[in-house]
Formats: structure tokens, sequence, C-alpha cells
């Protein structure tokens, strides 16, 4: 089995190495549009990708690796993770937009799947150089490089009108888009930073009540769901069914608890 702390290192090693030294310092040819103007690939998202890959190869060779940008050159890697054994589940640079507009607010996150189940995530911050991580059944925790750690708990529910989460409005469906954006209305803040990883953090430190997302890819979201559910909280694709690796549609949607999931599904994310 891969060994998380282990695996945290190999991603601060590739972002201090590949990603940190290249914020702020891109030119226009080091950033290219992919299917559309905000989705970008940069030259520090696929060197980070290169040098991950590569130390993942070495320590564990047994592992698929399956990697945000490795998927965009062979989509086929996503059925081999539906039937891997053990894969690693990579997103070098979480919140390229980010990234490539100098906004100091994004992340390098792994997910440890094994046997169509995530048993660990890990989402580290370049900028504040800490991990936000988990394994299945072992909590939630922030840990540093200097060996310390926190665990991590989520925030007790208030009432909706007090409650504050982040929505990933870009991807809700067209149709149920618009009345979804007047149900926000009524909770207190809602936000949208364009980096699921930091919306995960945030989320399972207690510093915001609920978060969702409608399009699922693994790198953006097996991790940030484990190390969630792991601090206590409760997730669930919007028909209530478990997020599980191999699904790639049906919304999520993440909250304190069970009810207040039910709460938010009733009136705010009516689909």
């Amino acid at each position: 089995m891969i060994d998380a702390i282990e695996l945290a290192d190999v991603l601060r090693n590739a972002a201090k190495a590949e990603i940190v030294p290249r914020f702020r310092r891109l030119d226009s040819s080091a950033i290219r549009q992919k299917s559309e103007a905000i989705d970008l690939v940069t030259e520090a998202d696929e060197a980070a990708e290169r040098a991950i890959k590569a130390e993942v190869s070495r320590r564990w060779p047994e592992a698929l690796f399956v990697g945000e940008e490795s998927v965009a050159a062979d989509e086929s890697l996503l059925d081999e993770l539906d039937r891997a054994d053990l894969a690693v589940v990579v997103d070098p640079v979480d919140g390229t937009a980010n990234f490539a507009a100098g906004l100091p607010l994004f992340a390098t996150m792994a997910a440890v799947v094994s046997r169509g189940e995530t048993v660990a995530g890990i989402i580290y911050d370049p900028m504040g150089d800490d991990w936000v991580m988990a394994e299945k059944g072992g909590g939630a925790w922030m840990r540093r490089p200097d060996g310390s750690a926190e665990r991590l708990a989520i925030a007790p529910p208030p009432a909706l009108e007090q409650m504050v989460g982040t929505v990933s409005i870009t991807f809700l469906p067209q149709d149920s888009k618009p009345r979804i954006l007047q149900n926000l209305a009524k909770v207190r803040v809602t936000a949208n930073y364009r980096v699921a990883g930091h919306d995960y953090r945030l989320l399972a430190a207690g510093h915001t009540h609920f978060a969702a997302y409608n399009k699922l890819m693994p790198w953006d979201h097996l991790g940030g769901t484990l190390i969630v559910q792991e601090a206590g909280g409760y997730a669930a694709r919007f028909d209530g069914s478990p997020y599980l690796p191999s699904q790639r549609s049906g919304g999520l949607l993440l909250a304190a608890d069970r009810n207040t999931w039910d709460l938010l599904r009733r009136e705010i994310f009516t689909l």
C-alpha cells in the first residue's frame, strides 16, 4: 500500500521544483487553452505531473498513475482507473486559471484508489507549504513540514440563512442554473474560488458549511471528498447516492451532516 505521508512529500517536492518557481513568471507561450477559454494548461502543470509520475512509478511501480494532463493525452486511463487494483490520481495544479493569472490560490492534489475505493487524499498548498490530508478511517489532518499536525473537524451547521459555502457555478446544468443562483440568496455567503482544493480545505477545517459541484473529474474531487468525510462531513451525489471513483457525473454536494445535506438539496440545489 502507498504511504500517504511519503506521497505528500512527493507532491511538495514537485511543487517546489516545477510550480512555485514559475508562479508569476509565465510568458504567454507557457499557457495554452484546452477545451475552452477557462480551461487552461501551463508548462508548470505538465512539468509537475511528469515529476510526480516519475516518483510514483519509481516508488510504487504496481500503481496505475492517472494525472489530469495524462488523461488529456489518453482518455483510456479513466477506464483503467475503474479496473485498477491500485491507482494514484493527481492534479498537478488545481486552479490553473488562478495560477496563470498570478493569483496565489491553487493546489497540488492526489488521491489513492484501491479497488474502486478512495483510501487516501492529499491537498498540498504550495503557497502555505502545508497539507490537508486523510487516510480512510484515520481522520483528517493539517500537516506541516516540521512534522506538526492538527486534526480537522467540520463546523457545526448554523441555520440556513447563516451558512457559508462554496459553489462551482460554471458547470451547473443550464436549465436549473438560474434557479440555483436565485436560491443561493437564502444563505449568508457563497463563493467560487475556481479551485476545488481550497474549497475542500476550508470545509474540512470548519471555515465553511457546504460545497457543491456538478462536473466530477476524479483528480478534482476524490481526495477532497474523503478528507471532508474523515473530518466528520457528509457527501453524496445530487441523487443521494455515494460518490465513487468510477463516477464522472451526477453532481456532488458536501455538508456537515445528512440533515444539512437534505436541507441544502431541498432549499438550494433544486435541479
